[in-house]
């Protein structure tokens, strides 16, 4: 996929998944790509793992299709959890 496919995908995954995750999440339009695109590696590995039952550091398959951007956003959803999670302070 070349990198305005890549850019694209970013701005549009990245945008849904902070719409769907609750709270307010900061970054700008280049957090939101950069979390997008992080999201369809994750979606892509995580889909890779659940089809084949390997593990391997791939993309969300089909790029720009439906299904491509339905699991770079599910992928961005886990990474925004995944990063709140490892940077929440404790209440202390």
């Amino acid at each position: 996929m070349n990198i305005l496919a890549w850019i694209v995908l970013g701005l549009i995954a990245g945008a849904i998944a902070k719409a769907i995750y609750p709270g307010a999440q900061g970054g700008g339009i280049l957090g939101t790509m950069i979390l997008g695109i992080i999201g369809a590696f994750v979606g892509g590995s995580l889909y890779n793992l659940l089809s084949t039952g390997t593990l391997a550091i791939t993309s969300a398959g089909a790029g720009l299709s439906i299904g491509g951007i339905v699991v770079a956003i599910l992928g961005a959803i886990v990474a925004l959890f995944i990063y709140y999670a490892l940077t929440r302070r404790s209440a202390l």
